[in-house]
């Protein structure tokens, strides 16, 4: 079988640009014993990646220039297992791969949901979000959540955790579109645009306070944040993607010193050190989505191979709404 792939051709500076990428066609033999040949049909692209860009020390590898770039994919089994069953895996970036038989999981969506659901939802970013609000800075009944980024992969799943665990949920966007997305189809108590002056909309918002506070992007949220933040009030650093493309360091919150009498905890986390609670979260998470009870929020990205660093570009400048997958092949 022949396939094409996405390689990181050089490295970028600033926003990833066309040149940055490029295409090749590849030929993959058939699978040797203990690994299966996948078509995959959707592909993930995620804000982490930006960093995985750069020749950095980081908690993961950066990519090789001139080697094929990787991330989560979903995708039917073509040789070497069952035939046309649903696997996940993390050689995305390309059209099919050839896959270690122990490096992947099976795939299972509820009826009527699609499977690209298993790089969203019910995949790493709904992971991320459970182990946030339950794990990191765990939420409790009648407690007030402000998440940022809230129309996005991760922040549209842990404001609807929080809200199905009787929280008050605050969430912050950036256009008008996605403000009223996240308050009336995610179904947020309050919301409003990053844009604004967040510290007078949060306060607005959040009158008494926020109790937890789910991070995605750093920066003034972050510092809004910790202002608003109640006395034993909780804060999952998640993600800066705010800072991703920056070329020099930000200046980091100003308040941090609030921390101390507000006796508030702040503490970062990566998911795959929590991969011991993928069953709690897909028995709560895969029942909220089977229930009806949880919005899939998600941006399908049509155009195959082809399209994936553009979307990959507009993704990190918040152009979608929710999960942004890739379709690489119909199925």
């Amino acid at each position: 079988m022949r396939s094409r792939e996405v390689r990181l051709a050089q490295r970028p500076v600033g926003e990833p640009k066309p040149e940055d990428f490029e295409l090749a066609e590849v030929e993959l033999g058939e699978p040797e014993d203990g690994r299966l040949l996948v078509r995959n049909a959707f592909m993930s692209v995620d804000p982490y990646m930006r960093g995985r860009m750069n020749d950095a020390k980081s908690y993961v590898p950066p990519y090789e220039l001139g080697k094929v770039m990787y991330g989560g994919a979903v995708g039917e089994v073509v040789a070497g297992g069952e035939p046309g069953s649903l696997v996940v895996h993390q050689l995305g970036w390309r059209e099919a791969a050839l896959v270690d038989a122990d490096r992947v999981q099976p795939g299972a969506v509820p009826d009527g949901v699609s499977p690209s659901a298993l790089l969203g939802a019910l995949g790493m970013p709904g992971l991320t979000a459970w182990v946030g609000v339950t794990e990191i800075a765990p939420i409790a009944e009648g407690e007030t959540v402000f998440v940022s980024a809230a129309a996005g992969a991760v922040g549209s799943v842990a404001g609807q955790i929080a809200k199905a665990r009787g929280c008050r949920v605050i969430g912050s966007a950036g256009a008008p579109e996605k403000v009223a997305y996240v308050r009336d189809v995610l179904g947020f108590d309050a919301a409003f645009s990053h844009r604004d002056d967040v510290r007078a909309a949060l306060a607005e918002a959040a009158p008494d306070g926020v109790d937890v506070y789910f991070d995605n992007v750093g920066g003034p949220q972050l510092e809004a944040a910790i202002g608003a933040l109640t006395r034993g009030g909780r804060i999952a650093l998640c993600g800066a993607v705010s800072q991703y493309n920056a070329t020099e360091l930000a200046p980091g919150p100003r308040n941090l010193g609030l921390l101390v009498g507000k006796r508030g905890r702040m503490r970062g986390f990566i998911v795959s050190d929590h991969a011991a609670s993928q069953d709690a979260f897909l028995d709560e998470v895969g029942g909220l989505l089977a229930d009806g009870r949880l919005v899939l929020a998600e941006s399908i990205v049509e155009g195959g191979i082809e399209a994936a660093p553009r979307a990959f570009v507009e993704m990190l400048r918040g152009e979608h709404l929710g999960k942004v997958v890739v379709r690489l092949s119909d199925r």
